[in-house]
């Protein structure tokens, strides 16, 4: 959600001028859903080919890696906290939304991801 450039805010934390600077924040809702190998939190598996990574998701979502590696020319697990895939809505239940329409296109053999991210925030705000 930071709009600023973080680079811009870090040289101005060091410079000790932070408090001559503005952060500017998207105000739209963030919802973020980790995808996860098969048998994390336990032993998993490394190596497996991730698809899905070239999709069209919009300019509200972003994947970010974690536990990823290349291999050739192929995006591949490395990690039990393989992916979080992120998006921005005007309320919770639409970046939730949308953050799983965009992990539904992400597949690796026996990957996962909760399917209850949000649903408490959404009970309290958005009904």
């Amino acid at each position: 959600r930071l709009q600023t450039d973080i680079v811009d805010l870090i040289e101005a934390a060091l410079a000790g001028r932070l408090d001559k600077v503005t952060a500017e924040w998207d105000t739209r809702a963030a919802v973020g859903v980790v995808m996860a190998a098969g048998g994390y939190p336990g032993s998993y598996r490394k190596g497996d080919v991730i698809s899905g990574l070239d999709s069209a998701f919009g300019e509200a979502v972003k994947v970010f890696h974690a536990g990823t590696s290349h291999q050739g020319s192929n995006v591949v697990t490395a990690g039990g906290r393989v992916l979080c895939v992120t998006a921005l809505g005007d309320d919770i239940a639409a970046a939730r939304n949308r953050s799983y329409a965009a992990a539904g296109q992400i597949h690796w053999r026996d990957c996962f991801y909760r399917r209850d991210i949000g649903h408490r925030a959404i009970e309290k705000v958005d009904c």
